[in-house]
C-alpha cells in the first residue's frame, strides 16, 4: 500500500510485483499450514498443535510434515522479500522499488518490519512444524540450534540462488510449490 501511495511509477511498478507475489505465494502457505492442522486433529490453537507434537514428535519427522516444512520454507523465501523472491525491489530495475520513495523513520519502519519477520517467522516454523522450544537444559540448546539451522538455510538459499522474473515466481508457487502442499495436505489426511 505504501507503495502505491507514494505515487512513484517505479514504487507502482514495485507494489504490484509484491502482490502477485503475495498472490501466489498465499496459497501454498496456507495448505502447508493446513497440514499441522490437521495432524494436531483439525485444531488451530498452538498450544495443542504444540502438545501433538510433544506426545508423538514432530510434524517435521513425518512425510507430509516435511513437505509442508519445505513447502512453508519456500514461501518464508518469499514473504521475506529474499532472493531469489525479491522481485518487488528489484534494485537493478526499479532503483528500490516500493520503497523509493521512503527515506528516514517512515523506511526504517518498513526495514524495522522486515526484520522481525525475519526473526519470528523461523520461530513460527519451529513451533508448528519442528516442535517448539522447552526452557530446560538440554532441549534449549535443541531449540537454539533449531532456529539458527532455519535462518542459516534461509541465508543459503538467498545466497546461492538469482532473482527470478515475476512470472517465474508465479508459475514456480502455483505449479510445483501447491502441487506439493496438495500432496502434504492428502499424505496427513491418510495419517503419513
Amino acid at each position: 500500500m505504501g507503495g502505491f501511495a507514494s505515487r512513484n511509477p517505479l514504487a507502482s511498478v514495485g507494489a504490484s510485483r509484491e502482490m502477485k507475489l503475495i498472490l501466489s505465494y498465499e496459497l501454498p502457505f496456507v495448505l502447508a499450514m493446513a497440514v499441522a492442522i490437521i495432524k494436531s486433529g483439525f485444531s488451530i490453537q498452538l498450544g495443542t498443535i504444540l502438545q501433538v507434537q510433544a506426545a508423538d514428535g514432530a510434524f517435521a519427522t513425518s512425510l507430509s510434515g516435511f513437505l509442508a516444512l519445505v513447502v512453508a520454507i519456500l514461501c518464508v523465501q518469499a514473504k521475506l522479500g529474499l532472493v531469489p523472491f525479491d522481485i518487488a525491489e528489484a534494485e537493478t530495475e526499479l532503483a528500490g522499488g516500493v520503497l523509493i520513495e521512503y527515506s528516514g523513520q517512515t523506511l526504517a519502519i518498513y526495514k524495522l518490519m522486515k526484520n522481525m519477520l525475519l526473526c519470528t517467522l523461523p520461530l513460527f516454523l519451529i513451533l508448528v512444524f519442528m516442535g517448539g522450544f522447552r526452557f530446560n537444559g538440554f532441549n534449549l540448546l535443541l531449540g537454539i540450534v533449531k532456529y539458527v539451522g532455519l535462518v542459516a538455510l534461509i541465508t543459503v538459499i538467498r545466497n546461492t540462488n538469482p532473482r527470478v522474473r515475476i512470472d517465474q515466481a508465479v508459475r514456480f508457487f502455483w505449479g510445483p510449490v501447491t502441487l506439493i502442499a496438495l500432496v502434504a495436505v492428502a499424505l496427513a489426511l491418510r495419517g503419513l
